[in-house]
C-alpha cells in the first residue's frame, strides 16, 4: 500500500492511499494518522480511497482508530472515493454511518 499526505490550510490533511489497506497495511496508515495528528496537530482529515481496492477488518480499525483521535483533539475523520468493495464492507459493517463516505474529493476539506 501507498500512502500519500498533502497537507492543506486551517488543519486540513487529505491522506491518499492506493492498494489493499488490510492486516499487512493497515498498521502503517494507522501509524500514519496518529502522527498527523499527535504531531502535526492537524484534526481535520480526508482519506482518498480512490485507489485502495480492497479493505478488511483491520483496515476499518485503522479507519475508525484515526476517526477517533481526530474528534478527541477536536476534529473529524472524513473518506471519500470508496470503491464498490469498500463500500460494500462499509455498509455490512455499518460503519458507513460512522466515516460518512463522500464521492467527491472535490468536497474533501470538511
Amino acid at each position: 500500500m501507498e500512502i500519500d499526505v498533502e497537507l492543506s490550510g486551517h488543519n486540513e490533511t487529505l491522506i491518499r492511499t492506493s492498494g489493499r489497506l488490510n492486516l499487512i497495511s493497515a498498521p502503517k496508515l494507522q501509524d500514519v494518522l496518529a502522527g498527523i495528528i499527535g504531531q502535526d496537530g492537524r484534526s481535520r482529515l480526508v482519506v482518498d480511497l480512490t485507489g485502495t481496492d480492497f479493505i478488511d477488518s483491520t483496515g476499518l480499525r485503522a479507519l475508525i482508530s484515526g476517526l477517533k483521535t481526530a474528534r478527541a483533539a477536536g476534529g473529524n475523520l472524513r473518506i471519500v472515493g470508496a470503491g464498490t468493495q469498500v463500500k460494500t464492507v462499509l455498509q455490512l459493517t455499518k460503519l458507513d454511518r460512522i466515516l460518512q463516505p463522500s464521492e467527491a474529493v472535490e468536497s474533501r476539506f470538511l
